[in-house]
């Protein structure tokens, strides 16, 4: 509350000094007996009137705790970054070392034990003293927690224009305000209480609120265990924190921490010989920069940022973005995450190597999930937060969507596109149809035209088309080998695009569509229409992975597969509790039934055979070189080979990998190229997205457990029907027509046209 200055009051004349001495003096005297004494026993009018304006002052201080760091913990309790507006960790008087205690209470309140929250004869005593010239303080320990309190309270409101200074901007009325306060606080706390909590809430600097950060910014060391020089220094240090500085201003700061020993040493705290070794030790600090936010954690910024945006986007932290900041940067939150600090170590050493020096800046991701909880294990990718040393910078995430990025700030990239490993939801929606993957399909079909007769019962026109006579490239394999009959299992297994193509021509499109929403799949690219896109399956070059999507959710669509056809949406949060140990919303399993279980079986049998024999075989995960464990996967590669993916599970682990471009607009080709050493052709999936998935998991998974798959039933593995023929795609009239463009996927597909994703 900001108070008009009266002239009588004007300290600059030997008049005001006098008018000041009296009038204050006045003013405490009756302010002790308004306090202490009940108004009928004060007699007189003028006494009466000041003790009645002394009554509507407020009397009763909100001391809620001062504003505390946030601690975001791995799931086994390691810390992976802390999160404050004020670094401050608040700690009990008990683990405050005894030379601070004794310290503070010397150099800025003497009389803390003596006196009931406003101390008379220093006022006296500083009123005397500013009369002849010399300015001093006169605010006890309790009076300057108190306006501590009141400036916490208002910066954690966001008044930060309204907090009040000693000195600066601070009335009459606002320090008779902090007097009553003051003595109203003594009468509800203790002694220790009011010394706990000044101790915890002064400021020393910038980046130390509160003792314990004092000691670990200025000293490396806890509150606990200061040293004489120590405390004496810190004492000394709040009076001005800029002037008497240690690291700016030495000679100052050892100036003040003499004072603050020789007061000591007068009040019988120290015994002399105490006081001589401290003064003869010279002003040293041992700084500790604190890293706040997740750009400096040391094991998993990206994951910490996810997880922050969860938490800033959640409304039951708060009503808007600036309740849930406030909550989130000061409310001494403990934030315990699903992350496996082990797992991830791994994970980031198998995408740091894989681009090497990496002068051209690829990109490497890496993500796992649990399935049966969507626990999210690990999430990497070969950049850090800040330049540093030549390494590939970068504060998108490879991971997420673009939504998921921190609070209002788009920082997801938005995923890739993720070629064949689209794949086992087209072989999924065929089991799921009753048909067996023995069935052999022609895998020599390559046209499909604007006309084709499609079965599609959802409401959106099929798109895209193959066909040379229309305008289009045919549908291509990688290899001119494949261009056969051949059953659905070897043409999953094989990653034959024509195959795939084969075995959506005989089920209902939409039915493929309804498996891909079930699993999570979605685009990574939000649009005002549409904030949550949908992967468009009746858009054929979706068939084979055209839509930008995450490697989260694809690691949550596989996984559903191990988890016997459930899915759950991934969850990074397992518990947060407050300050006071209270706990707060946080994530729980959300999973359902996604995928008939014998679907979810057959598929997992299929992508076995992805390693066994099919486009994985060099990258079978092995504990060691003869020992491998039950596991599914499926590569993938784009048109251009700038975007690579490996997907898999085992029961206990699910994992999707990917290595590409990551720069602009993607369109960079992985053609022909050098990367850590080796020259490329064309980058394939199982090339270096491949040994990235496998020498994680053959890490990782066994402590996560590889049981073995249940089996299929036999009917998906053997079909009494004899050899299909898909439908005849001889062009006609209705071929040359253009490919409509897709209606409900707004992404576009680069290079989509050739149809030689992997």
């Amino acid at each position: 509350m900001a108070t008009g200055k009266n002239p009588l009051f004007d300290t600059a004349t030997t008049l005001g000094k006098i008018f000041l001495f009296l009038g204050v003096s006045a003013i405490c005297g009756v302010l002790v007996a308004g306090l202490l004494v009940p108004a009928a026993a004060v007699s007189g009018s003028a006494a009466s009137g000041s003790i009645q304006f002394f009554d509507t002052l407020p009397a009763e201080l909100k001391v809620d705790p001062p504003s505390q760091s946030t601690t975001i913990l791995a799931s086994d309790g390691s810390v992976i970054a802390n999160l404050y507006a004020e670094n401050r960790t608040r700690v009990s008087l008990d683990q405050m070392s005894p030379h601070i205690k004794d310290a503070i209470i010397a150099i800025e309140d003497s009389r803390f034990y003596e006196h009931g929250g406003v101390d008379t004869t220093g006022i006296l005593r500083a009123l005397v003293s500013t009369a002849r010239g010399n300015k001093q303080g006169a605010s006890t320990i309790t009076q300057q927690y108190v306006n501590n309190v009141i400036n916490s309270s208002l910066e954690a409101e966001g008044k930060g224009d309204e907090v009040l200074l000693n000195g600066v901007n601070k009335g009459v009325g606002d320090k008779l305000r902090e007097m009553k306060l003051a003595i109203a606080l003594e009468k509800k706390f203790t002694k220790e209480q009011i010394l706990e909590g000044y101790l915890n809430i002064v400021f020393f600097n910038r980046d130390a609120y509160g003792i314990e950060a004092a000691s670990k910014f200025f000293f490396s060391t806890t509150a606990k265990d200061l040293t004489l020089p120590q405390a004496a220094l810190l004492a000394g240090v709040v009076n001005s924190p800029s002037f008497y500085d240690p690291i700016t201003n030495p000679e100052n700061a050892k100036v003040r921490r003499d004072l603050v020993l020789k007061a000591m040493l007068t009040q019988g705290k120290i015994k002399q010989a105490d006081y001589d070794a401290a003064v003869a030790t010279p002003v040293e600090t041992k700084v500790t920069q604190p890293r706040q936010g997740c750009a400096y954690s040391q094991t998993a910024p990206y994951f910490c940022d996810y997880v922050l945006h969860l938490l800033l986007n959640n409304p039951a932290y708060g009503a808007d973005a600036a309740e849930r900041e406030r909550k989130i940067f000061r409310g001494g939150l403990t934030i315990k995450t699903t992350l496996d600090p082990k797992a991830q170590a791994v994970a980031q050493a198998q995408v740091d190597g894989s681009a090497g020096a990496n002068p051209d800046k690829w990109g490497a991701a890496l993500v796992s999930v649990q399935p049966g909880s969507g626990k999210i294990v690990s999430m990497a990718q070969n950049t850090v937060w800040f330049p540093a040393d030549g390494k590939f910078d970068q504060t998108q995430n490879f991971n997420v969507d673009v939504q998921d990025a921190k609070g209002n700030d788009l920082n997801g990239l938005g995923g890739f596109q993720p070629g064949s490993t689209m794949k086992p939801f087209t072989f999924a929606e065929w089991l799921n149809e009753g048909k067996s993957m023995s069935t052999q399909l022609n895998g020599a079909v390559r046209r499909y035209s604007p006309g084709f007769p499609w079965k599609n019962t959802c409401p959106t026109p099929t798109t895209d088309s193959y066909d040379s006579t229309a305008g289009t490239h045919d549908l291509q394999n990688a290899d001119e080998n494949h261009y056969k009959y051949m059953s659905v299992l070897d043409g999953l297994a094989n990653s034959i695009n024509t195959i795939t193509f084969a075995s959506a021509a005989q089920v209902d499109l939409c039915g493929i569509q309804k498996v891909v929403d079930a699993v999570g799949i979605h685009g990574g690219l939000p649009t005002p229409d549409s904030p949550n896109p949908q992967v468009n399956m009746t858009r054929l070059s979706n068939l084979i992975g055209a839509t930008q999507t995450a490697p989260l959710t694809m690691a949550s669509a596989f996984a559903t597969f191990a988890n016997d056809g459930k899915y759950c949406e991934p969850m990074a949060i397992d518990s947060v509790t407050d300050a006071t140990g209270a706990q707060l919303p946080a994530q729980t399993p959300n999973c359902k039934d996604a995928v008939n279980p014998d679907v979810a079986h057959g598929v997992a049998y299929a992508m076995q055979e992805v390693l066994n024999r099919g486009s994985g075989s060099l990258i079978q995960p092995r504990i060691s070189t003869r020992t491998s464990f039950p596991i599914a996967a499926k590569t993938g590669t784009n048109d251009n080979n700038s975007s690579t993916w490996v997907a898999g599970y085992t029961k206990g682990l699910a994992t999707a990998t990917w290595f590409g471009d990551p720069l602009g607009d993607q369109q960079r080709a992985g053609q022909n190229v050098t990367i850590n050493g080796n020259f490329y052709k064309g980058i394939d999936g199982y090339m270096i997205a491949g040994p990235q998935f496998s020498n994680y998991m053959a890490q990782v998974a066994p402590a996560y457990g590889t049981d073995p798959f249940p089996a299929p039933p036999s009917s998906m593995l053997y079909s009494p029907a004899p050899v299909t023929t898909p439908r005849a795609t001889t062009p006609t009239s209705e071929s040359t027509a253009p490919a409509t463009e897709p209606s409900a996927d707004p992404t576009p597909a680069p290079t989509q046209s050739s149809g030689k994703k992997k």
